[in-house]
């Protein structure tokens, strides 16, 4: 296990033309030591690219490679301890189940009961151990990719775990389990594990950090939560999230407003800085809420706010203040007096009563057809 710093990357397959096409424009990003990384794109982006300069298959045109500050760029891969799982099954036909995943620890001269107990606890989890006895060329391509999927998990000393699209050939069904195992794993053994994919699920479902890659670029870094909430181009805003974000051009009307054709919408956004007023508002469908019309309170947007980490109990609150508020048989300033009385005091209580009691043109009604 290591920290791994990438530093001033960049790559082109073409270096002698007089203008090379880069498959790796320059970044710099650090990997830490047991964290779980999912590197996420579409085809040709230069995912794979990436990984294969990290194992060692690819010198980068330039930059250094750093394992817990020491220098890597120019050693081979067998030097870096580095197991990698590439797209399709990679295995020895010959041997069983047994000897393929014993193989990488036979090869650094591991004691036989420690091959044992690894051999054993990584069958386990990949559920090869009614197998393991087996010729390995007997299984199925997903049984055989399973086998890689070991034999790169079975040693607890390397640097870090990368993986090219390890579950293309897995039956879609086990997929989900497998990436909730590989998690497990993580954090059992603290093992960095890296993860190419294109698809957008396996990566918000397996990462700590996730890396967006388009065109050879990284376009952005981070939490699940935060690409999807807080994307920071187009490009990210459409590839993450189904459905994709809706995408409208607008005009700046405000320094925290927008219009579209005759309709203003306010932000939560500074924009007084931005140089173009022609700006592009992105808004997920599962923040919006469809009401009647003449427009009226529905409901608040539950699966928006389990998004972003609010409890049931919490939820439900917000659900309660704003009914009572919004359809009690009362207007808004005698709705307030009675929320502060009747509901016990909280964090949730005071902002919505503050917005309100912040709101220069009102707030919407409750619409009744009595």
């Amino acid at each position: 296990m290591a920290k791994i710093d990438l530093s001033n990357i960049s790559h082109t397959y073409n270096p002698k033309d007089l203008e090379p096409t880069y498959a790796l424009n320059p970044f710099s990003m650090t990997w830490e030591n047991g964290k779980r990384y999912a590197i996420l794109g579409p085809s040709g982006c230069g995912k794979t690219t990436m990984l294969n300069i990290v194992s060692g298959l690819i010198k980068p045109t330039q930059g250094r490679i750093l394992f817990d500050n020491e220098d890597v760029t120019n050693q081979k891969t067998e030097t870096r301890n580095i197991s990698q799982v590439f797209q399709f099954p990679v295995i020895y036909n010959t041997m069983s189940v047994y000897d393929n995943l014993a193989f990488p620890l036979k090869c650094r001269d591991f004691e036989k009961n420690k091959i044992e107990e690894r051999v054993q606890s990584v069958s386990e989890t990949l559920n090869l151990s009614s197998f393991l006895n087996m010729p390995a060329r007997k299984l199925t391509a997903d049984q055989k990719q399973l086998i890689s999927l070991g034999r790169g998990l079975v040693r607890e000393d390397v640097a870090a775990v990368l993986m090219d699209e390890p579950l293309t050939v897995i039956d879609p069904d086990l997929k989900f389990r497998l990436r909730r195992n590989l998690k497990e794993i993580n954090e059992e053994y603290k093992t960095t594990l890296v993860y190419v994919t294109h698809d957008q699920n396996e990566a918000m479902t397996f990462a700590d950090n996730i890396i967006v890659m388009d065109q050879g670029e990284i376009v952005q870094v981070g939490l699940p939560k935060d690409l999807f909430e807080r994307p920071k181009t187009t490009f990210v805003g459409y590839f993450i999230g189904s459905p994709a974000m809706n995408l409208f051009e607008t005009q700046l009307h405000t320094d925290n407003s927008v219009k579209i054709n005759d309709t203003t919408i306010k932000t939560n956004t500074n924009l007084s800085k931005l140089k173009n007023n022609n700006i592009k508002l992105g808004i997920r469908s599962e923040f919006v809420k469809v009401a009647k019309e003449p427009a009226s309170f529905v409901g608040i947007n539950s699966i928006g706010l389990q998004r972003r980490g609010f409890r049931a109990d919490r939820i439900s609150e917000i659900q309660n203040i704003y009914r009572y508020l919004l359809q009690s048989n009362q207007n808004i300033s005698q709705a307030v007096k009675s929320i502060e009385k009747e509901f016990s005091n909280s964090k949730e209580k005071k902002k919505i009563l503050g917005f309100v009691e912040a709101s220069e043109r009102g707030i919407i009604k409750g619409y009744s057809s009595k």
